[in-house]
């Protein structure tokens, strides 16, 4: 079976649980994702589904991208991801995959894309703490020394650095699933997900117990 599936992130909320509980969830629009391609490991060196998620319109893609929809006689798609499968032979091109897969309770890994912060400093960027802001002190918010003395005279690689911040791939474990809507194809995941609204991201059963 397929280990996963692509969704678009909606917004925040809560919910009450049986126990009066209010439950902070991430409304998530999950598929109907459809398969565009089967790749097996005696033609491509292992075995993955690519779905395609967010239908929109054959004349907004370019040539290449049509004829490989074509192929998979489905519409053409917004967003493409590859998922590990056991068996490929099992599925069909055009085969809608959708939130069958998943049950209220489950443990999913959420990967997505985490929101551009622009250029940030070390206190935002990383959590420095911050210098005395009394008596004249003119070391507030700048990183301190970074550079070494005599030898090797220079930043080491790696250093903690004010920069570009966000809109990096980032993958939140163990969350779990509190309630699954599949006539509006909605997931209530438990907790906060990476990502803006209207970000896709990737949906993983989890491995861990």
């Amino acid at each position: 079976m397929c280990n996963g599936i692509l969704g678009k992130k909606i917004g925040m909320t809560n919910v009450f649980a049986s126990d009066g509980r209010l439950i902070p969830v991430t409304v998530v629009q999950v598929g109907p994702c459809y398969v565009t391609q089967i790749k097996s490991d005696k033609t491509d060196g292992y075995s993955a589904l690519q779905l395609g998620f967010g239908e929109k319109s054959l004349v907004k893609v370019n040539k290449p991208d049509a004829g490989h929809f074509a192929k998979s006689g489905s519409a053409a798609f917004s967003a493409l991801c590859e998922f590990r499968v056991d068996a490929p032979e099992t599925y069909q091109l055009g085969q809608l995959i959708n939130l069958d897969m998943f049950s209220v309770g489950q443990k999913i890994d959420v990967a997505g894309i985490s929101k551009g912060r622009g250029f940030a400093g070390t206190v935002k960027r990383y959590g420095f703490t911050m210098g005395p802001k009394s008596h004249g002190s003119r070391n507030i918010r700048e990183p301190g020394s970074v550079g070494c003395s005599a030898w090797p005279s220079r930043i080491i690689k790696g250093k903690k650095m004010p920069g570009h911040m966000g809109v990096d791939r980032k993958t939140v474990k163990n969350l779990q699933i509190v309630d699954i809507r599949p006539e509006q194809n909605l997931m209530l995941i438990k907790g906060a997900v990476p990502g803006s609204k209207t970000g896709i991201i990737e949906i993983f059963k989890s491995n861990s117990k």
